[in-house]
């Protein structure tokens, strides 16, 4: 593997007496797109908020950049299922808000937001608010309000679930293409297999009772993906059959 940029080690979080996410281990590469797949209740969110700074784990630590993440921090970037914007703002004043707030100059503020909103494709709606927006670009003020505050890693909860087949299909390709253009690394929740193999570079499958990693598949094929060709659906067979396993771990050829 290249470099790590993030490591979770022995990770474990329980709530009461309820044990949610036991002993995962994982590391993710500088410039990886990993997505983390698995039913609802198998940890997943649990994981990336832990991640994310906003929950403390009960067990093991994760490190961003050699360094242990003990709360939030601009460089590791959230994007959530229900956007999360700031109704009152102008999609212009959501993309810059992280700017803002870390106290830089207009001048430079309106140079990032206006740079940010142009590259998800918004620079009609810049003086929109939410309201007046789709679901679709919704999302997509929230990825560049996360990029605009220069976040080296971004972890998306499944932000795509709540969309139509059409606007989801569109937003993974422009996400693979924000990705690639700007070196990213990203950790994605999912309890879609499809869209799972459709954006990863590696697959990491968990299992519920308490959360756990269970199996990992790493995703060889060359992008844009076919859904239909043979080398996906083979894919798609060796992760449905890890899900559906009793215990989660199947051999991964």
């Amino acid at each position: 593997m290249a470099e790590a940029l993030l490591e979770i080690r022995g990770l474990g979080k329980n709530y009461g007496a309820v044990e949610a996410l036991r002993g995962a281990e994982l590391a993710v590469a500088r410039g990886e797109f990993v997505c983390l797949l698995g039913a609802s209740g198998c940890g997943k969110s649990t994981l990336l908020r832990i991640v994310a700074g906003f929950e403390t784990p009960t067990a093991g630590v994760v490190s961003f950049r050699g360094q242990a993440v003990n709360g939030p921090g601009p460089s590791r970037g959230m994007v959530f299922q229900d956007y999360g914007l700031f109704p009152w703002l102008t999609v212009r004043e959501n993309v810059g808000f992280g700017p803002r707030a870390r106290g830089m100059g207009r001048a430079e503020v309106a140079e990032i937001a206006d740079r940010f909103v142009a590259m998800v494709g918004l620079q009609r709606f810049a003086l929109s608010y939410p309201h007046q927006l789709s679901g679709g670009m919704k999302q997509r003020v929230a990825i560049a309000r996360v990029l605009a505050n220069d976040a080296e890693l971004v972890l998306m909860d499944e932000p795509f679930g709540a969309l139509d087949a059409m606007t989801r299909e569109r937003l993974q390709d422009e996400l693979l293409g924000v990705w690639q253009a700007q070196g990213l690394t990203v950790m994605f929740v999912t309890h879609s297999v499809e869209e799972a193999i459709v954006l990863a570079d590696r697959v990491v499958v968990l299992s519920p009772g308490p959360g756990r990693i269970v199996a990992e598949e790493r995703v060889d094929l060359a992008r844009p993906r076919d859904v239909a060709s043979p080398e996906f659906n083979a894919v798609r067979r060796r992760l449905a059959g890890m899900l559906h396993s009793d215990h989660g771990v199947v051999a991964a050829a």
